[in-house]
């Protein structure tokens, strides 16, 4: 079961690398990381391309996460059939890994974007109640503050809470693994959040709509 544990994670993390924010600055003739923000990720592309790429950012993170979790799935009923356990095992790991792949892609130097979309599409694919609730509280914070980062960090401190909350038996050992999973989720997207949390704090953030140069 090691090696489809593995190679769940690899192929996941190799899609999970595929930036499309990244692609689609080249195609423009800029480097994302350069503009902005300097994040490879929906909302800079939103700033600085435009709605248009910023909904084709959207729509490829969501999906390429979606599509390493479904390989994850079939890995698991090709080496380990008619194991439930290990199925989950795997989407975990398949998760964790596009996540990390979006925040420090191979193909791009290791320099991506936040992963927030391919954390969203995590969270909705293993629990979509956990993934509704999360998703409202955000988009809600956003439209009131017009702070996007506010929104992705009050979602991934409250994300393993729920996971808990959803999942009360600690006994079994792939909802231990799924709160682990959650927590390291959050922590990673707090820290690739560490210079918007220190913005926030001083009131220097920008908030939606305002676009930089």
């Amino acid at each position: 079961m090691a090696l489809s544990v593995l190679l769940s994670f690899v192929l996941a993390y190799l899609l999970g690398s595929i930036n499309t924010s990244v692609i689609i600055g080249k195609l423009k003739g800029i480097d994302i990381r350069k503009k902005g923000s300097g994040n490879a990720g929906m909302t800079n592309t939103l700033r600085v391309v435009g709605k248009g790429a910023a909904a084709l950012v959207f729509l490829f993170d969501f999906l390429k996460t979606i599509i390493a979790l479904l390989l994850a799935i079939y890995i698991s009923k090709i080496f380990v059939p008619d194991n439930k356990d290990a199925s989950l095992y795997m989407q975990y790991v398949a998760g964790f890994g596009a996540v990390l792949g979006h925040n420090f892609p191979i193909y791009f130097g290791f320099k991506g974007g936040k992963g927030i979309v391919c954390s969203i599409a995590v969270i909705l694919f293993l629990d979509w109640r956990i993934g509704i609730i999360i998703a409202t509280v955000c988009i809600l914070i956003m439209i009131i503050t017009k702070y996007v980062s506010l929104g992705s960090v009050v979602g991934a401190i409250i994300y393993p809470i729920f996971v808990i909350a959803f999942n009360p038996d600690f006994s079994q050992v792939t909802v231990r693994l799924y709160i682990a999973m959650s927590v390291v989720i959050s922590l990673l997207a707090l820290y690739r959040h560490r210079t918007n949390i220190s913005r926030l704090l001083k009131g220097t953030e920008s908030k939606l709509g305002h676009k930089k140069d």
